[in-house]
C-alpha cells in the first residue's frame, strides 16, 4: 500500500503543476521495477514510454533500444532511442527513482522547479512523469569527471553559468533550506539501526552529540557572513555536469535537491567535489584555483577586474559553508545505507561507509 500511495502523490504533483501553468508534461501511473537487470527491465521500458507518447504506441518494440547512461547515484538514468516511421532516431533520457529516495529529496519542489530553469535553458526539457520517475529529452554530451572540474577553461565555464543559474527566480519560499535539511536528515540519521553487526558497531562509533555540537557552533558561525540567498544546485558534482566537446557547451542538470540557499553553499559545495568519490581532498581547488573560479563567477564579462576584497568575502563565504555541506552529505550518505538493501545503482556499501567517515 506505501508504494502504491508514492506513486499516485506523484501524479497529484504533476496533475497540480499543470493547473497551475507551471510545466506543460505528459503523465502515467505506470512505475518500473528498478531491482530487474537491463534486458528484464527494457520491455517495462518501452511499454512505458507506449504509454506516454502516443506517436510511439503502435510501433514495434525492436525499434526501440534502451541504455545505460552514466551519471546517476540514487537514480537509473536510461537512454531510449526510437527509430519513427519517418525513418528519424529520437532519444529521450528515461531516470528511475531510487526505492524510498522521496526521504532525503523533496520531490515536489524538484517538478515545481523545473519549468523555469528549462525557460532559462538549464537542464534537460522535462517531457512526462511516471509513478516512479520522469522522462527528459536527451543531452548529446558526456559527463564531467572530478579531473575535467579542474581544467581552468571548463571552470570558468561552471562558474558564468553558476552564476546564471542563481539568478534564476523560483516562486515560493525563498528561505534557505539548508539548516532546514539538515535537522531532518540528523533526526533521522541519529536514529537508525542495522541488522548487519559489523555495520551497528561502525554506526556506535559515530557521536551524534558531537556531531549536534558542530552543527550549531557551525550554523552560528555561518549566520555572521550575512551570504546572499539564491536559487542554488546544491549536488553540483561532475556527474551533474555535461559537456559537449564539439560545441563546446555545457550543461548542468539534475535539480533534485534544488532549492533556495546560501551562495557560498554551493559554490563550497562544488568545491569539495573536486576529491571525488574516493574523498581525496588533496585535489581540493586551491587558493589560487578558487579565485579563478570566484572571479568568473562574479565579473563573467570582466573576470580581471574583480577586487582582491570581493574575492576574500566569497573565499570566506565558500570555505565556511564548504563544512557544512560535509555534514550534509555525511548525514544523508548515512539514511542512504539504511536503504541499500532497496536501493543503490552505483555506489558499493562500503563506499558509502568510506564516504560518511570521510566526511564526519
Amino acid at each position: 500500500m506505501g508504494a502504491a500511495k508514492k506513486i499516485w502523490n506523484e501524479m497529484e504533483v504533476a496533475a497540480e503543476a499543470r493547473e497551475n501553468g507551471s510545466t506543460e508534461f505528459l503523465s502515467s501511473p505506470l512505475i518500473v521495477d528498478t531491482s530487474l537487470s537491463l534486458p528484464l527491465m527494457t520491455p517495462r521500458v518501452i511499454a512505458l514510454c507506449k504509454d506516454l507518447f502516443k506517436q510511439w504506441s503502435k510501433l514495434d518494440d525492436s525499434r526501440f533500444s534502451v541504455d545505460t547512461v552514466s551519471g546517476g547515484i540514487t537514480n537509473l538514468l536510461l537512454k531510449v532511442t526510437v527509430k519513427e516511421e519517418s525513418g528519424n532516431d529520437v532519444s529521450v533520457t528515461v531516470r528511475l527513482y531510487g526505492p524510498n529516495t522521496d526521504i532525503v529529496i523533496n520531490r515536489q519542489r524538484e517538478l515545481q522547479a523545473i519549468k523555469y530553469l528549462s525557460a532559462a535553458g538549464f537542464g534537460a526539457k522535462l517531457l512526462a512523469v511516471f509513478g516512479n520517475g520522469m522522462v527528459q529529452s536527451f543531452i548529446n554530451a558526456r559527463t564531467l569527471t572530478p579531473a575535467d572540474m579542474r581544467n581552468p577553461k571548463l571552470a570558468a565555464e561552471i562558474a558564468k553559468q553558476l552564476r546564471r543559474f542563481h539568478q534564476v527566480e523560483i516562486p515560493g519560499s525563498k528561505e534557505p533550506q539548508l539548516w532546514n535539511d539538515v535537522s531532518k536528515f540528523f533526526e533521522k540519521a541519529s536514529s537508525l539501526k542495522f541488522d548487519e553487526i559489523e555495520k551497528q558497531s561502525m554506526y556506535e562509533t559515530i557521536s551524534f552529540k558531537e556531531v549536534q555540537k558542530e552543527i550549531v557552533e557551525l550554523k552560528e558561525l555561518a549566520g555572521h557572513l550575512n551570504a546572499p540567498v539564491v536559487f542554488s544546485h546544491n549536488d553540483l558534482l561532475s556527474g551533474n555536469i555535461m559537456v559537449n566537446d564539439e560545441q563546446e557547451k555545457l550543461y548542468l542538470i539534475d535539480f533534485e535537491y534544488g532549492s533556495y540557499n546560501y551562495r557560498g553553499y554551493d559554490i563550497g559545495n562544488h568545491f569539495s567535489e573536486y576529491a571525488g568519490y574516493d574523498c581525496d581532498y588533496s585535489l581540493y581547488p586551491n587558493k589560487d584555483e578558487q579565485n579563478h573560479f570566484f572571479r568568473h563567477y562574479l565579473r563573467p564579462d570582466k573576470p580581471e577586474e574583480v577586487s582582491d576584497q570581493d574575492l576574500e568575502v566569497l573565499y570566506v563565504e565558500a570555505n565556511t559553508f564548504m563544512l557544512a555541506s560535509h555534514l550534509f552529505w555525511a548525514l544523508w550518505a548515512l539514511i542512504q545505507v539504511s536503504l541499500l538493501r532497496a536501493m543503490c545503482f552505483n555506489i558499493k556499501k562500503q563506499e558509502y561507509l568510506t564516504f560518511i567517515f570521510c566526511c564526519l
